[in-house]
């Protein structure tokens, strides 16, 4: 399936005008819920664990491997994963509304701890499954780990995992306002 998705993603960036280019990322998925940690790995066991997959998409044209997880030791494994098979890996957090991963962490020493337990291997880092208001102010001005942010994967609701997942109905929140926002995180928050 990994092959074929990224087979597909080839024929749609041919056919596509490349301006700017477009990257395949081969999407890596929490082991388990990934708004919430049941049952976590330690660094070496979550590297083992996703090494297969990983190794799947550096055997394809995919550009990167993106990884979402919920706690710092999974991203820790799947980031050396990457660099053992030879492919960048991009690494989004999913945060709450308080800016802490669901571990319970906070985003910035989530980071702080991914890169010094990689040597800075991983490419770039995201926040996932968040609104900008939910960890806009968590992270220092100035601080290296906020230079690590390079992309969003934004709700444009508020409300927390926990709501969402109680919700009957959708919550769309304000994509209109969410699409006007400029978070005060800065231009690393702006993808």
């Amino acid at each position: 399936m990994n092959r074929r998705g990224v087979r597909l993603l080839e024929e749609l960036r041919e056919e596509a005008d490349e301006r700017p280019p477009i990257l395949v990322a081969g999407c890596i998925g929490p082991r388990g819920d990934g708004y919430q940690v049941d049952e976590t790995m330690a660094a070496e066991e979550a590297e083992r664990y996703h090494s297969p997959q990983v190794e799947v998409f550096a055997e394809t044209s995919a550009d990167l491997v993106s990884a979402l997880t919920t706690y710092a030791e999974e991203a820790i494994g799947i980031v050396r994963a990457a660099s053992a098979a030879g492919v960048p890996a991009a690494v989004s957090f999913t945060v709450e509304t308080d800016g802490r991963l669901p571990s319970g962490q906070p985003l910035q020493q989530a980071i702080e701890q991914v890169d010094a337990e990689t040597d800075g291997a991983a490419a770039y880092f995201m926040v996932n499954c968040a609104h900008p208001t939910h960890f806009a102010d968590v992270l220092d001005a100035g601080a290296p780990a906020l230079e690590r942010i390079r992309g969003l994967r934004a709700n444009a609701s508020t409300m927390s995992h926990a709501e969402l997942d109680q919700a009957e109905e959708l919550d769309d929140g304000d994509p209109v306002d969410l699409g006007g926002a400029t978070p005060s995180c800065g231009s690393a928050c702006r993808t």
